[in-house]
């Protein structure tokens, strides 16, 4: 719809209806997407993803969850009791689950926006169709419990970290095992109590999560509203050094440094990501969470098959992905609550 008597554009009428009739828009040829964020934990989960086949059970991780021998201290005889046949090991179960992006392509569209499209509708779609599963990847990787409300996926979806870091509050088996029963399938869970997320509290929960799990945690995860009060705690003693005839300070192109986009506490970087809900931390051991993606089915596109069959000109395509996220060794890692945040 044309906007009539702003700019250099006459006001509605005979002249401006003239105008609009015989000279085209000045479109730009991109389009650009309004509707979704980045998400830099997704990102990293692909980028180290593993790769899975068929199967039942198609992510199987072997577990060692009791000791497999049994010893005790001796004498100059050097004597020891018969050793036993103790059994110690079972099998964490992750099945893949299955997420479709259908693509349709009418066969008249094809007919209009030939020789004439700005924006081809059907390479707009096939770009959406990524861009789409990553957003409901990244919501479902922050919220989806692994309960049956199909919210953020249910049991349909990626099993998200609030059930894979967890101490049976929102998940009372995880891998098809009891964590009732199997007390090292839980994660340490905190509420931190309505306070602001500082260097020495953080550092504590990072203490806690690596006496139980016996591991320091390789990186956390907040949202961008609590990851910023945490940062004000770093800026409060942050100091900008001044040397005498040095350039760089104040005639500097990017001018002087300040703040930073990861904060170091004990070792442990915390980054921010959008789609973590804030007042949350999640303390993450990298070396055991994975995210399991088939090698066949990895945003894989199935091609365009014709809709004549319902009687209609057209086809219709789909983009799959068939994967889960899987915590090895949950108790490496931890998961604290009820921070403040700022609202931005």
């Amino acid at each position: 719809m044309p906007i009539f008597g702003q700019g250099v554009i006459p006001a509605a009428g005979s002249t401006a209806n003239e105008l609009s009739a015989f000279t085209r828009r000045a479109f730009v040829p991109y389009m650009y997407v309004q509707l979704y964020n980045s998400s830099p934990f997704m990102a990293t989960l692909l980028a180290n993803s593993q790769y899975a086949t068929g199967g039942v059970s198609s992510v199987t991780v072997p577990v060692q969850g009791a000791s497999l021998v049994a010893g005790g201290w001796s004498d100059y005889s050097g004597t020891f009791q018969q050793p036993a046949n103790l059994n110690g090991g079972l099998n964490l179960e992750f099945n893949l689950k299955l997420f479709i992006t259908p693509i349709p392509f009418l066969g008249m569209e094809g007919a209009v926006q030939m020789d004439h499209a700005i924006i081809p509708l059907i390479k707009a779609r096939m770009n959406d169709s990524t861009n789409f599963a990553m957003d409901t990847f990244s919501s479902t990787i922050f919220n989806n419990t692994g309960s049956s409300t199909p919210t953020y996926g249910g049991t349909q979806g990626f099993i998200g970290l609030p059930a894979a870091i967890d101490d049976g509050t929102n998940q009372t088996t995880y891998g098809n095992q009891s964590r009732t029963t199997n007390t090292w399938l839980k994660s340490k869970v905190y509420a931190a109590g309505s306070v602001n997320p500082t260097r020495q509290n953080v550092l504590q929960y990072i203490a806690g999560v690596c006496k139980l799990g016996g591991e320091m945690p390789t990186m956390g995860v907040m949202g961008l509203g609590t990851w910023a009060l945490l940062a004000q705690d770093f800026q409060a003693t942050e100091q900008i050094m001044i040397t005498p005839g040095n350039s760089g300070f104040d005639d500097g192109a990017e001018g002087p440094r300040s703040a930073f986009r990861g904060l170091l506490i004990a070792g442990v970087p915390i980054f921010a990501d959008p789609y973590c809900p804030e007042g949350t931390l999640y303390l993450i051991n990298d070396n055991y969470l994975n995210l399991y993606v088939h090698k066949a089915c990895n945003f894989a596109f199935t091609g365009f098959e014709s809709t004549l069959s319902n009687w209609q000109v057209g086809y219709v395509g789909a983009v799959l992905t068939l994967a889960e996220l899987v915590s090895a060794k949950p108790k490496t890692m931890g998961r604290v609550g009820s921070y403040n945040y700022l609202s931005i």
